[in-house]
């Protein structure tokens, strides 16, 4: 069997590409300085893949920015307002148009608007969204991967395996910018283009395997969709005949697109058996005698250990329907969205430490996977200790914890009296004038705030110096909104470093790394919390900084909270239990300190959630059984209060009004990488009590749709 990686981390250990983007862009490094970084860090990775013993490294998976604005620039796919920037970088460097295209361009009285950029697919990395027009043209811009390949054969001294966007999905991750056509009409102007880069590659670099990208094929397709498909790889197949192609699917089952996929004429099918492993029955069944199975058995998007006799099964399965040569080993996607190194963690407890694995982690799992189907016997033994050690860990299991999720009945999620008796107590208690005006509620934390953390951080303040500092900022910004005559105040979050890591470090059952940094976008990078355990609320977390800002005005003053499906989203989860019952576990925790704020004397409360829609199944089929549970959490999170105390809540980038046919369905036009600008809009409840999340909001004007921070 032969062991297959889809994409490798590309921002560096120590986040050394975003260092250096971000000096190249302010102009304290030169093109040069920049590419050796670069350089450099390609070479680290296939060497870490190289050691690790993986048959089929992946090159061309490495970015400035983004692979899909990579394929665009290969492609030719320029939007028009960039041709005064094509011209002037013209005896200059592509990397300069590749940055204005991801980041906009100012310069020589040019001002020129960045590309979109969106979700990728339901992860937290962002995409730069292609751009295209009716009469679009198609042609061999960028010598990128034509470069990467050469570097990767004379580095590894082997020939690599290039990886690119396929034809369908780049179309289908793109969007129209004029009406009356569907971008999937472009593929037969678009295949030819393929098929000279793939010829280019194969007799040039004499490359044996290209792996094509086609998430699209775990999503729900139109005919006309299915039918670029098929078009797409046989217009390959015919004029490509030498070259062996491996389509990669992942993010989700194949299902109803099972057939197609295994009738497309192409040498091996990747699909991802972490978040579908029901899926492989079904293809063994249908796969032709000829057709490749690369298994997606180690997780390419969280940071827990493989349990080696579960991919095992599931291999040894594949083995005997298909026989050795003809499965691979892989992750089930690119490893992309997991950290670096888990050597680097040394401040971790060694007991959660061992049932945790990052990217390079991840090389060995598929080598010991591989090592184990040959006889490697106690790499087994070694992986079910851990396996066994987490089923049964005192840090992990509350038996409080799992008795109150278990205790959890419809009346938690449900506020005592209906919508119409409570806006009717409202009004009468807090006289508020027919459209009250607020914020959202994070002020920007500015660089004299930063170094005021990072100096408490280092004992260099002391922390009454700190809260001191803190106390001050929240009065100035309490002062600021008295005196343009907001009605419901904030008070800023001058205190908080993130809205999910400050309310993590609260909780139970949370940790967090030292260097568990993955890419949301560009030079951006987070560092997720780790949701290890069962979680729950020791003490109050927001009360004392809401209670103090409370008692500086006469103005309603509202508590700040962010949500259970926001804080689920935006963390490394647990994968022993449902997703939902974790969500059910913040949600009382946040339960708890809603409670407590009212019992301040905190009458308005927020509770953000951004992320809900990126909880969203890619199939329109699993959505209710997630809106069902996630709207459910909301609930119980905000129904402990009495009638008096107006719950609000807020969802910036989540209500999308794109259609289908125009963008990707699974995520809203803005994102949080890149705030709209600001609009009065007016969120107004409906006292129809069949729409659980407006019931729940109060009639607000707020100033901008997302955080002014």
């Amino acid at each position: 069997m032969l062991t297959n990686n889809l994409g490798y981390p590309r921002v560096g250990a120590h986040r050394e590409l975003k260092k250096a983007c971000e000096q190249y862009w302010a102009g304290r490094i030169t093109r040069k300085q920049l590419f050796l970084v670069a350089k450099n860090l390609r070479e680290q990775h296939w060497r870490l893949q190289q050691e690790a013993g993986i048959d089929l490294i992946p090159c061309n998976d490495f970015s400035f920015y983004d692979q899909v604005l990579d394929m665009s620039l290969l492609l030719g796919v320029i939007p028009a307002r960039y041709t005064p920037v094509v011209t002037d970088v013209r005896d200059n460097a592509e990397i300069d148009l590749y940055f204005a295209m991801a980041r906009g361009y100012q310069k020589d009285g040019l001002d020129i608007t960045a590309m979109e950029m969106t979700k990728w697919f339901d992860t937290n990395y962002h995409y730069i969204v292609p751009e295209f027009t009716s009469n679009q043209e198609f042609k061999v811009f960028s010598t990128k991967i034509f470069n990467d390949v050469s570097a990767a054969a004379g580095f590894l001294g082997k020939v690599p395996k290039p990886v690119l966007l396929g034809p369908v999905s780049y179309l289908l991750l793109g969007k129209e910018k004029e009406p009356g056509f569907d971008r999937i009409s472009l593929i037969k102007k678009l295949v030819p283009v393929y098929i000279e880069i793939l010829n280019k590659l194969k007799d040039d670099y004499n490359i044996d395997w290209i792996q094509l990208d086609e998430p699209f094929l775990a999503l729900d397709l139109t005919q006309d969709q299915r039918n670029a498909f098929v078009y797409a790889y046989q217009a390959i197949k015919d004029r490509c005949p030498h070259l062996k192609i491996m389509v990669a699917t992942y993010f989700d089952a194949l299902g109803d697109n099972t057939s197609l996929a295994v009738s497309l004429p192409v040498c091996a099918l990747h699909i991802d058996l972490v978040r579908a492993p029901q899926q492989l029955d079904e293809i063994l069944k249908a796969i032709p005698d000829k057709l490749s199975l690369s298994l997606g058995v180690v997780d390419g998007r969280n940071i827990w250990i493989n349990n080696y006799q579960r991919s095992l099964s599931l291999i040894q399965n594949a083995r005997e329907m298909l026989g050795e040569g003809r499965v691979f080993i892989a992750p089930s996607c690119s490893l992309l969205h997991s950290p670096f190194d888990l050597d680097m963690e040394t401040a971790l407890p060694e007991e959660i430490r061992s049932w945790m694995a990052f990217a390079k982690q991840k090389l060995h799992e598929l080598r010991d996977l591989k090592a184990i189907a040959a006889g490697a016997i106690h790499l087994l033994e070694d992986n079910q200790q851990a396996i066994q050690s987490r089923k049964t860990s005192g840090l992990i299991h509350k038996s409080s914890v799992k008795a109150r999720v278990q205790a959890i009945h419809q009346g938690d999620a449900q506020r005592k009296s209906p919508f119409p008796v409570r806006q009717e107590l409202q009004l009468g208690l807090y006289k508020l004038p027919l459209f009250p005006t607020t914020t959202i509620g994070s002020f920007p934390q500015t660089d004299e705030i930063r170094q005021l953390r990072a100096r408490q951080k280092k004992g260099e303040i002391t922390q009454e110096q700190y809260d001191a500092a803190i106390q001050d900022a929240t009065v100035e910004a309490i002062r600021w909104q008295e005196e343009i005559g907001l009605d419901v105040l904030v008070h800023g979050e001058f205190e908080r470093n993130d809205m999910v890591e400050y309310f993590g470090e609260q909780l139970e059952g949370f940790l967090f790394t030292q260097y568990g940094w993955v890419q949301s976008y560009g030079s951006r990078c987070v560092k997720p919390p780790v949701i290890y355990g069962d979680v729950s609320r020791p003490r109050d977390m927001t009360v004392q900084w809401s209670s103090f800002a409370r008692k500086q005005t006469k103005k309603l003053m509202k508590g700040m909270l962010t949500g259970p499906v926001t804080i689920l989203q935006w963390s490394f989860v647990r994968d022993d239990q449902p997703r939902s019952v974790t969500t059910n576990q913040i949600a009382l925790a946040i339960r708890d300190e809603v409670v407590a704020l009212e019992k301040a004397g905190i009458r308005v409360i927020q509770i953000d959630e951004p992320a809900i829609r990126e909880g969203l199944p890619l199939r329109k089929k699993d959505r209710p059984v997630y809106l069902d549970w996630a709207v459910k959490a909301f609930r119980i999170s905000a129904s402990g209060v009495k009638d008096e105390t107006q719950i609000h809540t807020h969802m910036c980038y989540s209500v999308s009004t794109m259609s289908s046919s125009t963008s990707p369905p699974w995520m809203p036009t803005s994102s949080p990488s890149r705030p709209p600008a600001r609009k009065w809009s007016c969120s107004k409840p409906s006292p129809d009590s069949n729409t659980p999340m407006r019931s729940a909001l109060a009639c607000m004007i707020s100033i901008p749709r997302a955080s002014l921070r």
